[in-house]
């Protein structure tokens, strides 16, 4: 049989206005730049890989893409997603370990996944070890820091009504005891069987998460997220130390080493990688496999529609968060059932692309047909 080889690459980028108004603790989320890359390859096989931005850096994203990495895959049997994954991180190694090159990256391993499910005839989360039909479920599509406790109040107990298992509460007001105020009416309406995530954007410095930390520690709070800067490993252990409220990073880290050196140094209690800003579906399951050797779960950020996939397919995953963000440019969802995110049977990725409302809204469109 003749190996297959990629013909031609094309990108694109198109940009989705987020449905509610999104705000943390340190940046709104304006738009969402999602970048776009297409293998198309001897057999027939069109795959299909992308990431995103929070609203800057796209057509940095593309730049890369355009001039370094799309132009080396030409030529290349897709099957070798490890021999190109390394050769395009050491090709960009001037600008690695960053976040605009482990989302260029993200797009062609995303898409080199893609059509290696889609050729094996096998959704991606069986291909990749199928350890769970479904994953607990809780969303993030609220919450947001400009809300006020009446509001977080009604949003969360209409997302326990929903069915979910659990919901995301952003922190950092300019007082702690706001914090405090906003956590606890939510606490009191759900009761004590559902799941409160906070998240804190990185907003605090040591003695804040400490302090932060120690006035939730009777709230039955699921996780403190990204508590201090994601560079800060040792003050992440120092909060670890202080108290019993679990620890979550992964979202700014971009590299499996990065997580390596966390669960080193028993600074965090759960990982969250995002599979756009880690480089893919080869390092996202490294991680994933990884934290599982120090008993760690895995708590992924964003991208639902993939996360749920990848969740499935090991077994350490212990939720997926719900935040829509391609329902725009898709024609499939989600599937939930009784609080669970269920993993699509279809070959690939199993998100089916809305090419037409895709060509519609598209900011950039190019191919690449040679090296």
């Amino acid at each position: 049989m003749a190996e297959v080889r990629i013909e031609r690459v094309s990108l694109r980028q198109v940009d989705l206005p987020p449905k509610v108004r999104r705000t943390d603790a340190i940046q709104s989320f304006v738009t969402q730049e999602t970048m776009l890359l297409t293998l198309h390859c001897s057999d027939g096989i069109e795959a299909t890989g992308y990431a995103y931005t929070i609203g800057t850096g796209g057509s940095s994203v593309l730049a890369l893409l355009k001039d370094h990495l799309a132009p080396r895959l030409i030529g290349l049997d897709p099957v070798c997603t490890e021999a190109i994954w390394k050769d395009l991180f050491f090709h960009t190694h001037a600008t690695a370990v960053g976040a605009i090159t482990s989302l260029a990256l993200a797009c062609v391993d995303t898409a080199l996944w893609d059509w290696r499910a889609r050729s094996q005839g096998l959704a991606l989360w069986r291909l990749l070890g199928g350890a769970q039909a479904r994953v607990p479920l809780y969303t993030t599509e609220g919450g947001w820091l400009h809300l006020s406790p009446q509001a977080l109040v009604e949003q969360t107990l209409e997302a326990q009504a929903q069915g979910f298992r659990g919901a995301k509460v952003k922190i950092g007001r300019q007082h702690l005891s706001e914090d405090v105020e906003r956590l606890s009416a939510v606490r009191e309406a759900v009761g004590p069987g559902f799941e409160l995530m906070t998240d804190a954007n990185q907003g605090f410095n040591r003695s804040e998460a400490v302090r932060g930390a120690q006035a939730f520690s009777d709230l039955g709070l699921a996780w403190i997220e990204e508590p201090l800067p994601a560079e800060d490993v040792s003050g992440h252990g120092q909060l670890r130390a202080h108290t019993p409220v679990p620890v979550a990073v992964g979202e700014s880290l971009y590299h499996p080493m990065q997580f390596r050196e966390y669960l080193e140094q028993g600074a965090c209690s759960i990982v969250q990688p995002d599979v756009a800003r880690i480089g893919g579906i080869t390092p996202w399951i490294k991680t994933a496999h990884l934290a599982e050797t120090f008993d760690v779960a895995v708590c992924p950020h964003f991208l639902m529609e993939l996360h749920v996939s990848l969740c499935a397919a090991v077994p350490n995953a212990a939720w997926v968060e719900y935040i829509p963000q391609l329902d725009d440019i898709t024609t499939s969802r989600l599937q939930v059932l009784e609080g669970y995110a269920v993993p699509p049977d279809a070959p690939g990725l199993g998100i089916d692309w809305d090419w037409e409302a895709i060509g519609r809204r598209q900011k950039v469109f190019m191919e690449i047909k040679t090296k």
